[in-house]
């Protein structure tokens, strides 16, 4: 039930208002809209003047035309109907199904009630200004108040006989009285002024928030006698700026040229510029953001009309330090789906990125990352094995970071102040090797001019790292071996033994056990080589590891291209999960440098990755092509993984469909490393 019906009494106090103004009109559940005239307004009903269709008892919602008012929509019924005979229109009355206090512009007010002789004295009785919500006052050529209407007096405290003939200045104490007079403005220029932001006196002494209107009274001769001043009550606009300014995120506002338009108090703390600075500015010269441009989140969400969200940038401070933010943007519209500009959101990252660093830290191991059981396994025994002068071999294919393993071996040992030096041993033919190794004197061979140094007296005190130790030739694997049981060579071409105070770590990507077997690499190098061994898994048995490679790399090429990618969304994480990686932890730094090419900033998406990648359509099954030859662990793996998301990643149901028990497939998710997939599921 209405309240125009529930309290009579309430509606008969209220004044009807003659305004003619416009409004639309349509039925509650349709969809044309008709244009409509009021013969008058009132807080609980209507009477209007329109062509539509309307009959008793009709639900219609109604909405002023052309922002002549505040902008509602305005639910009532119809109460009666009358045709106009003269114009084949109807005239209708409304009765509205909640109060409406309209707020009615001053041009509107001072046109219908000021004196149609001009003489600029105000006609209109006193029941109709006190009708009105705002406080209404209306002074003279020397500035003294002619009307005061009971809406001023309640925000005021000041009696209307009390205000009436004193100067308007003495009345409300405002902060802009003097030069800064919006009045004053007002009527200076003949031209409203409207919604500006003051602080006057209440007649107890406090200070009231208000924003005014001011418009100046004209006679017929354009001469200005007078002017009228709106004012309301700032509390409900300094309730949502205190709730703003006690949220934790920064929150701004632009209008439609970009330029910041509110700017709360954690804004203020994260970017260090204050709010009277960073008002009226263009966002792009206050935040300096690693976005701005064609990337600038507002920019995409009012392109787009959808917000965006969770995009990681750097923004800069007052100090020009870069700050890492999460930002959310959003279109803004007014109540007749107008874009009056866009809001942005943004939270402070630092102690994120903290946390993040003390989670690498305790998940690294040198220049290493990981936090799979494989590895840890590996960074368990490494330290011990560093503190020994045995000689290592590292197992593992190309790319699972052998050298890696070598450097932190010599990090972690004793001989960590010593040289660290690196051969590929199968990227040389064997006279080249061993010169490369031992080195020459002149005229050892034909372009041998003068004495070159080898590679074990460069890495003396230190250690040396023989890669590709596998490819070496047989000639090769003999004088080699000689150096290890002996800790001496001679360089090429001289009859010196010279002492090697050297550390051997090697490594191949090679089956050394299978080439022993098959005659083709010493078995008593190998077993001299094989002091200690360490098998490096491939990056897609330990895919748990993925997430945070990605960050290392994200953040080791942020800093060396001088960059500011977030990092890597959802979707496109997920396809690297479910990529092969037959290049290992190399191919996966070389697909985040490729998206680093063509990310703009923000997030690296799917269309950022290399085809192969990006055009996989489904990237929980990973684009796989059951025609080409997989590992039977790559399909069960694969398999399972679909079967989890098809399921929404619960467990049981994932058993039920593929007939397998609780236990298994828990053992199955810890083998795939697919737990970081259902964090991500569930994130």
């Amino acid at each position: 039930m209405s309240i125009a019906q529930t309290n009579s009494n309430d509606r008969r106090s209220l004044v009807r208002m003659p305004f003619n103004l416009k409004f639309r009109i349509r039925e509650d559940s349709g969809r044309r809209t008709f244009l409509a005239t009021s013969c008058d307004i009132h807080p609980c009903g209507i009477q209007l003047e329109t062509d539509a269709p309307v009959a008793p008892q009709m639900d219609v919602e109604l909405w002023p035309e052309d922002n002549i008012l505040d902008s509602y929509y305005v639910h009532g019924e119809i109460s009666w109907v009358k045709t106009l005979n003269d114009s084949g229109k109807m005239l209708c009355g409304i009765n509205f199904k909640r109060r409406v206090d309209w707020n009615i512009p001053l041009p509107v007010l001072t046109k219908t009630y000021t004196s149609p002789k001009g003489s600029g004295v105000m006609t209109s009785t006193d029941f109709i200004l006190d009708s009105i919500v705002d406080g209404v006052f209306s002074v003279d050529q020397n500035w003294r108040l002619t009307s005061f209407n009971r809406a001023a007096e309640e925000l005021t405290g000041w009696k209307r006989e009390d205000a009436l003939g004193k100067t308007c200045k003495e009345v409300f104490k405002s902060n802009c009285c003097g030069t800064d007079c919006v009045l004053a403005e007002s009527i200076d220029s003949k031209k409203p002024v409207e919604n500006k932001s003051v602080f006057i006196t209440h007649a107890n002494g406090t200070r009231i928030g208000a924003t005014i209107s001011a418009t100046p009274l004209l006679d017929n001769k354009n001469n200005v006698v007078g002017g009228v001043q709106v004012f309301r009550s700032a509390k409900a606009s300094i309730h949502r700026a205190v709730i703003l300014d006690n949220i934790a995120d920064g929150v701004f506002t632009v209008d439609t040229n970009w330029r910041v338009t509110s700017f709360n108090k954690a804004a203020e703390r994260i970017t260090g510029l204050p709010r009277e600075v960073a008002i009226g500015k263009p966002c792009s010269e206050v935040f300096h953001a690693s976005i701005c441009g064609n990337s600038c989140a507002i920019a995409c969400s009012i392109s787009t009309g959808k917000p965006e969200t969770n995009r990681c940038i750097t923004i800069c401070n007052v100090d020009g330090a870069r700050v890492p933010v999460s930002i959310c943007a959003a279109p803004m519209y007014d109540s007749n789906g107008n874009l009056i500009g866009g809001v942005e959101t943004f939270r402070d990252l630092r102690v994120v990125k903290a946390l993040q660093k003390k989670i690498f830290q305790r998940e690294r191991l040198g220049d290493m990352i990981s936090k799979s059981a494989s590895m840890k396994k590996i960074f368990d025994i490494l330290p011990q094995i560093a503190q020994s002068e045995s000689n290592v071999l590292i197992l593992g294919e190309s790319g699972t970071g052998k050298e890696l393993i070598a450097w932190s071996l010599h990090n972690m040992s004793e001989r960590c102040k010593g040289p660290f030096v690196a051969v590929n041993c199968g990227a040389l033919p064997d006279t080249l090797l061993e010169s490369e190794l031992f080195g020459c004197k002149a005229g050892a061979y034909t372009d041998a001019k003068q004495d070159r140094q080898g590679r074990f007296a460069a890495a003396e005190g230190g250690t040396l790292f023989l890669d590709e130790i596998g490819d070496i030739s047989p000639a090769m694997q003999v004088k080699l071996l000689r150096v290890l049981e002996t800790k001496c060579y001679e360089p090429l071409g001289s009859s010196r033994t010279i002492k090697a105070n050297v550390r051997i770590v090697s490594a191949t990507n090679r089956d050394v056990e299978l080439l022993v077997q098959e005659g083709k690499f010493r078995d008593d190098l190998f077993y001299r080589l094989n002091v200690a061994k360490l098998e490096l898994p491939l990056l897609r048995e330990r895919a748990v590891d993925i997430p945070l490679l990605v960050e290392h790399f994200v953040e080791k090429l942020n800093a060396e291209k001088d960059r500011d990618i977030g990092g890597v969304s959802e979707e496109a994480l997920r396809i690297l999960m479910a990529y092969d990686f037959p290049g290992n932890i190399r191919e996966l730094q070389n697909i985040i440098e490729y998206a680093f090419i063509l990310c703009p900033g923000g997030l690296i998406q799917p269309d950022h990755l290399p085809s192969p990648l990006a055009a996989q359509l489904d990237p929980v099954m990973g684009g796989m092509d059951l025609n080409r030859p997989l590992p039977l662990t790559q399909i069960e793996k694969r398999a399972i993984l679909s079967a989890l998301t098809r399921n929404g990643w619960r467990r049981m149901a994932t058993c039920r469909e593929l007939g397998i028990s609780k236990d298994t497939l828990r053992r199955k998710i810890a083998q795939f490393g697919l737990d970081v997939q259902e964090e991500l599921a569930e994130a």
